[in-house]
């Protein structure tokens, strides 16, 4: 049995938690006994004072769940075809949120999730998948530690941001060095 990772790991600064979460795992439960595992290659993330962010503007019904405390999934549909899965970040009223750009799927091709629109296709993950819990374990979508208790070491790289207009410039994309599943990786480096 997986454990979820605490509220307090999410409820924290934005630029903390994203890197973070490379190495963690999500687990996707489709039934009781069918689920999805990937780990987190790539991350972006987003604060309340970006431009770039969905709440930069304010609270809306579609960004409502960024304003509530940290730890649950806030997904979105974009350009009338792809869902994106965000995992909400600091304590309740200050909006933050990691997007998940890319998951190495275990046995599986490595570009099959290299991307935040490819990895929601694959997975399935859809609209019915915001605003859930992802630190109670019996939620359908969690993020735990891998398997093992040692803390796995990888080269981290740090990127400007990608795939957005605004404040493309922001040096706040992390991905593992060399991880055959990364969405992108020619880019400039900061």
């Amino acid at each position: 049995m997986f454990k979820p990772l605490k509220r307090s790991f999410f409820e924290r600064n934005t630029l903390e938690v994203a890197p973070e979460l490379l190495g963690k795992n999500i687990i996707l439960r489709q039934s009781r006994k069918k689920e999805r595992r990937g780990i987190i290659v790539e991350v972006e993330a987003y604060t309340n004072d970006d431009p770039a962010c969905h709440a930069a503007r304010g609270k809306t019904l579609r960004n409502e769940v960024m304003f509530g405390p940290g730890g649950f999934s806030y997904v979105y549909f974009i350009y009338g075809m792809y869902h994106c899965l965000n995992f909400v970040t600091e304590e309740e009223g200050i909006p933050g949120a990691v997007l998940i750009r890319a998951l190495e799927i275990p046995d599986e091709d490595p570009r099959i999730a290299s991307g935040p629109g490819k990895l929601c296709k694959h997975l399935k993950i859809t609209k019915n998948h915001n605003k859930l819990d992802c630190c109670n374990e019996d939620s359908s979508l969690i993020v735990t530690n891998n398997n093992s208790n040692k803390k796995h070491c990888f080269p981290i790289t740090q990127t400007q941001r990608i795939g957005i207009s605004q404040a493309s410039h922001y040096p706040w994309r992390w991905y593992i060095k060399d991880n055959p599943s990364v969405s992108k990786t020619i880019e400039k480096r900061v």
